[in-house]
């Protein structure tokens, strides 16, 4: 383990309830999975942290889950002055106009399919990789979907978990 990611966990676990709580809110906007994690503080290292990251997704009910999309913006469209949502999507940064319209269109089939932000680990892909996965996915089943949402919700914590702990 490198110094820095033992100073961010260090401090994330000397962090007081009320702010510590604040920092997983940014993580992801679920309350239960943020309190699943505020009980085990402190973490003796990244992976006990992460561990009890993906313990907590797999026990969010479909109400937890839906509380943890309303915290992500479309793809394409990341939070005004939010660096993280900036980082992630940068996929589609650059990406032509007619990609960002295409993926308007399919975002809001998919909310009006779904009920809910089409949500994907959107770290380290293309424009091209983030439509094509919508696309793929406007056929799913709402459980198969939700099965989908679940392990991208990990997979995007798991990253802003990892960023926290090594003080990023």
């Amino acid at each position: 383990m490198t110094p820095s990611s033992t100073s961010g966990l260090d401090r994330f676990n000397a962090l007081e309830e009320r702010a510590a709580a604040a920092v997983l809110h940014e993580v992801c906007a679920s309350s239960e999975w943020g309190s699943r994690l505020l009980a085990g503080r402190p973490y003796p290292d990244t992976d006990a942290l992460l561990a009890a990251g993906d313990a907590a997704v797999a026990a969010l009910t479909g109400a937890d889950l839906e509380e943890a999309m309303a915290g992500h913006p479309p793809i394409g469209r990341p939070r005004p002055g939010d660096p993280a949502s900036a980082r992630e999507q940068r996929g589609m940064a650059g990406a032509p106009e007619e990609l960002r319209a295409e993926m308007l269109e399919l975002n809001l089939a998919y909310q009006e399919r779904f009920g809910h932000v089409f949500l994907v680990c959107a770290t380290g892909a293309s424009g091209e990789q983030l439509r094509d996965a919508l696309r793929d996915r406007l056929g799913n089943t709402a459980e198969r979907e939700r099965e989908i949402v679940r392990r991208e919700l990990g997979k995007i914590n798991r990253i802003r978990l990892t960023r926290l702990a090594e003080g990023a």
